[in-house]
């Protein structure tokens, strides 16, 4: 036995489900907007051996010049001076971070919405992704007419062409004691331990307060994590009926219709809703000071919330909406809206000081003509942004170029948080021996510009056109093979992983022993003689 199978089986006590299937190079794939790349078969067939030499290597917790020997997906040793023969691929990282690929908690693939579809799907989207040095995504598997099983069954047929490794989120859209019994077998057999609930999009996917309740206390009894989309639905719908009412019908309607205060309500809402049932929250793509600002008073207080701003958040305002060109200003929305200058900068600082956990993107794109569907009318325009491929250079450059974080935060907020907070740590999110061997080799004196022209996304647009900065992923090793280097992409169709996230995260710790204090606390019932009649 080899020593990275010797490791595989020490590390591995999750349980691994692949979907995979194995395509020729000749089989095409829908290249409208998508940079080419190369299919490579054989990839399928051997990780090969891999030696990173002489690289900063980082964790979350330090870093440290070392070699990192990969063998079979695997990470068998971090340490320096490893003698290797001459079957083995070297790559000279000196003067070059050595990182964790990045995990994006936050992804839209192949997802039918607004009468449309996501132009990116499990191949596109993916590729994308690698080339940005991300290599593992968590996407929202939306159920079919509220039923679990037949939504999962639909995700699990898309990602048959995926190329990296990727987990489910399931989105919650009705209640009934069917859908109670569905998320247990999520958890237990399909590998979920994330459960969405959407405060907005009314007459879609909105729950009400008292669903929301529901799948609180469903979620913690499962040890999943509970998940919101924090807008209020009901004042969306009104706000959008009183701008369209107003003659404002272009894209920069969709932000004055929905401002940051719903956001906030809706936030604060939910974060009460789970201190009343004692569940965590994770409160996905945070866009305004309002939200942000009752997550932080919230874990001040000592309660569980885990905050995710969108890099469209951090690094975008919301100018692009007024722009005179419909194209150009519709592909800036998204919900909960890019707010004003200012936002993002309070986004950024509440990311610095750990108010907020980790970055992802909501990658969810449309091109331009299904972005046309909303031509004189904003509330018909497809919401969604790109963001899979540049998040991690837009994370470097806004961060830690800026001297807001350092090295070792960026690899947290990026990749190590995300593995955490989704159970999945060591085996993602870290450069530990037997660990996966999902790295990143980055160049903090290269360059980046970013661009539609050449991007990966099949979308025709990109909301970060023109952004340029320092810090480059030169090299992304996705399971032990080398699928991004000198600008070029390898990758298999089919040769991505399912990984099932167990329940009962470090978020659950102590959640039983607060509930009996709790118990005990109420001095109740309290015993009384009969009331005289």
């Amino acid at each position: 036995m080899s020593m990275a199978s010797l490791l595989r089986i020490i590390l591995s006590t999750l349980i691994l489900l692949p979907i995979s299937i194995t395509i020729s190079a000749s089989e095409s794939h829908p290249t409208q907007g998508f940079c080419s790349v190369e299919c490579d078969t054989e990839l399928t067939s051997s990780s090969g051996k891999i030696l990173i030499k002489q690289g900063t290597v980082v964790n979350a917790h330090h870093k440290v010049v070392a070699d990192v020997y990969i063998e079979d997906g695997i990470i068998v040793s971090v340490r320096p001076n490893i003698a290797v023969g001459d079957d083995v691929k070297v790559i000279d990282a000196t003067g070059k971070y050595v990182m964790p690929g990045g995990i994006d908690p936050h992804t839209h693939l192949a997802m039918d919405f607004m009468g449309t579809g996501t132009i990116d799907d499990f191949y596109t989207g993916q590729a994308a992704a690698l080339a940005g040095g991300t290599t593992m995504h968590i996407d929202f598997v939306i159920p079919i007419n509220g039923n679990l099983s037949a939504g999962f069954a639909s995700y699990v047929d898309k990602a048959k062409k995926s190329v990296m490794d990727y987990g489910f989120h399931m989105a919650i859209t009705k209640w009934d004691e069917a859908v109670s019994k569905e998320m247990e077998l999520m958890v237990k057999e399909n590998g979920i331990n994330s459960f969405k609930f959407f405060m907005a999009y009314k007459g879609a996917l909105m729950i009400n307060d008292e669903l929301l309740l529901h799948g609180l206390e469903k979620c913690k009894s499962l040890g999943a994590l509970a998940m919101v989309h924090a807008e209020n639905g009901d004042a969306v719908a009104e706000g959008q009926k009183r701008i369209f009412d107003l003659g404002i019908t272009g894209p920069e309607g969709h932000a004055l219709s929905r401002p940051p205060v719903l956001e906030g309500e809706a936030t604060a809402r939910a974060i009460r809703l789970a201190s009343f049932i004692n569940a965590p929250l994770y409160v996905v793509h945070v866009m305004s000071i309002d939200a942000m600002e009752e997550i932080a008073k919230a874990r001040k207080s000592g309660q569980r919330v885990i905050g995710e701003p969108v890099v469209s958040g951090l690094t975008l305002d919301e100018s692009g909406l007024w722009d005179s060109d419909f194209t150009t200003a519709a592909k800036y929305v998204m919900s909960p809206p890019i707010r004003k200058t200012g936002h993002d900068k309070a986004l950024q600082d509440a990311l610095a000081t750990g108010i907020l956990q980790l970055v992802g993107t909501d990658h969810c794109t449309f091109n331009s003509t299904q972005k046309a569907f909303g031509y004189g009318d904003f509330r018909k325009i497809p919401n969604g942004v790109n963001g899979i491929e540049e998040r991690m250079h837009l994370v470097w450059e806004t961060m830690v170029e800026s001297g807001k974080i350092s090295v070792t935060d960026y690899v947290r907020i990026t990749s190590t948080e995300c593995a955490k907070i989704f159970n999945i740590y060591p085996r993602k999110g870290a450069i530990l021996e037997g660990s996966d061997a999902d790295i990143i080799v980055l160049n903090p004196n290269a360059s980046f510009r970013i661009s539609a022209i050449s991007h990966h996304s099949r979308s025709d647009t990109n909301v970060y056109e023109g952004k340029t900065g320092k810090g480059k992923v030169e090299v992304t090793i996705s399971g032990g093979r080398v699928v991004w280097e000198e600008g070029n992409l390898k990758i298999t169709s089919g040769s991505g992983k399912y990984i099932k996230m167990p329940p009962f995260s470090y978020l659950f710790d102590g959640i039983d022993k607060a509930d009996a204090a709790y118990l005990a606390s109420l001095r109740s019932p309290v015993h009384r003689t009969a009331a005289a009649y």
